[in-house]
Parts: structure tokens; sequence; C-alpha cells
């Protein structure tokens, strides 16, 4: 049986870290214009997830990418849809030097939260020990530390945990049709993926090959169209699908993994079965977790926001 999240790495502790990463993750001056959050692409209150194909960045700038949720992502084994980054700690920090989202640097982020009483206290409690302790390498074990407790068990996890009445008939049944089609292949493990790299196209090949996916970060041959395989928790909230964010409908996105990387033609009744218990994957977070803070009031030292 696979384990549940109660056999995984519990929910972090809210300790000053987290509470600081909190503020962090909402604060629109870590950007240049004064204008993005981590909060602005991964809404809290919208499971992780900004809704759109890409994201709107610095100068209404839109990456390639489709946005992925930032709920359990803490548990995935690489971050970025290329696996470039080792960690939620690691990848929180390239958001804010990104040209296209955030357009920052090291030197402003620091200026930034130096010029207010508020942080400069904040990080001192959180990191007690460097004599420097603001820093971007900071910014990012602080929000990190946030984001791993954004973790959502739900009914899944009590299934795994061997209460058989967790999910409904109708749910199991899309279970059993996700099983025999052949999905837990790379969606497996109690985050239905998360856990592996896979081509795009294994079967049949990819209707969009623009993005050739970890290739873009290691030129290796063997690298073209892989992708981090997302997990499938809250799924059924986190669209449009695929690192391109081009399907609109889960329907949709089943069929076309059935098709290119199981080499299937599934009958609408079969993919709406499995959606229905991709439907059970749903779970909120917490409430208490993802209340937006108050943030510090800028001082005459804090610098403008720069549209250029």
């Amino acid at each position: 049986m696979l384990a549940p999240f109660s056999a995984l790495p519990g929910a972090a502790a809210f300790d000053d870290k987290a509470a600081l990463g909190r503020m962090l993750y909402f604060e629109t001056r870590l950007s240049k214009n004064h204008d993005h959050s981590c909060n602005s692409c991964h809404k809290l209150d919208a499971f992780g997830v900004d809704g759109m194909p890409t994201s709107e960045g610095h100068k209404n700038q839109h990456g390639t990418r489709n946005s992925p949720t930032v709920l359990n992502a803490s548990l995935e084994f690489r971050q970025f849809w290329d696996g470039r980054a080792a960690d939620v700690e690691e990848q929180a920090t390239g958001p804010i030097v990104n040209p296209v989202e955030m357009a920052s640097d090291d030197k402003r982020v620091v200026e930034t939260l130096s010029s207010l009483p508020e942080y400069v206290a904040a990080f001192k409690k959180a990191f007690p020990d460097p004599k420097a302790p603001i820093t971007l390498k900071n910014v990012g074990v602080a929000i990190g530390a946030f984001e791993r407790g954004l973790l959502t068990p739900g009914r899944w996890d009590k299934l795994l945990g061997g209460e058989k009445t967790a999910l409904t008939p109708a749910e199991l049944e899309g279970l059993v049709v996700f099983v025999q089609t052949g999905c837990p292949t790379c969606h497996a493990g109690p985050l239905v993926g998360g856990a592996m790299y896979q081509k795009a196209g294994l079967v049949k090949p990819w209707p969009n090959q623009k993005d050739q996916g970890r290739y873009e970060v290691t030129k290796q041959d063997a690298d073209r169209m892989m992708f981090k395989v997302p997990s499938l928790r809250n799924v059924a909230k986190t669209a449009p699908y695929f690192h391109d964010g081009a399907t609109a409908t889960l329907v949709e996105a089943v069929k076309m993994m059935a098709r290119h990387q199981l080499g299937k033609e599934l009958a609408d009744e079969d993919a709406q079965r499995i959606v229905t218990f991709l439907e059970a994957l749903t779970a909120p977070p917490s409430a208490e977790r993802i209340l937006p803070p108050l943030l510090p009031t800028s001082t005459a030292m804090t610098p403008k926001a720069d549209p250029s």
C-alpha cells in the first residue's frame, strides 16, 4: 500500500522563518516595479495557480511555461518543469531575479528589505547567527520554510491509510480505469507524480515541441522533451494544463496523456471516469496558513518602483 501524507515529512512548523517567508511570499516590493509577488502567479486562494496559460510578469511580459501550483511542491523531487532547482528554497529566488518575471536583483532586494525596520527585525529573529542576515539566499530559505507548510492532505490520504470508504464508488471506479490505462507508470506515489522526469510524447510526438524541456538546461540530447512529471493533487483546480498551459480542460488533458504517452485512444466515458477520480484528489490548504499578512510600510529609504 502507498504511504499517505502521514508517513511523509510533516508540514513545517510555523516558526520564525515560516512567518517571515509568508510575508515575503506576498511582498510585491521584491519585484522591480513593486507589482508582482510570489502570490501573483501562485495564488494561494486559487489552489496555488493563476489560471493563465503563462503568467504575466514585469512590463506585461509572459514566460513560456505554465506556473505550476506551489501546494505540496516541497515534496516533489525537483522544482521547475525542467528540474533546474533542487528544492523550494532554491526555486523561490529564481523568479525574483528573472527579467521576465519580477526583474529584480540581489542588491535591490537587500536594499529594499534593509530599508524596512520590520523586516530587519524579522530577519534577525529568523536568522540569529549571521551578522548580515538579509540576503537573497535567506529570502529563499524563508519562503521555502513557509511553502513547506503548504500541504493539502485529503480523502486520498485516508484511502491510502486504509479507509476504504474515503472515496465514492464512482471515484474508485475512476481509480481502477486510471490504473488499468497505465497512468501510474509516471503518476505514482502519494503525490500521484512529482517523482521523476518523463518525455512529453513518449509514444506519439508531442504537438508543441518549441520548448525542449530539460534539454534547455543540460543540452544533452537524451533530455529533449523531458519534463518533470507533475503531481496530480488538486489537478482539477489547476487548469490550464501541461508545461505550455495550452490545454484548457482536464478531460482533454487525460485523453492527450493516454494518446501521446501510452499510445491509447480513450473513450470519452473512460476519460471522464478518470477525471472523477482526479477530482477526489482535491483538498484545500489550511485557511490559516494562506492568510495574507500585514506588510511593513515603505520608508524614505525604500527603492522606488521602477517600470523600466
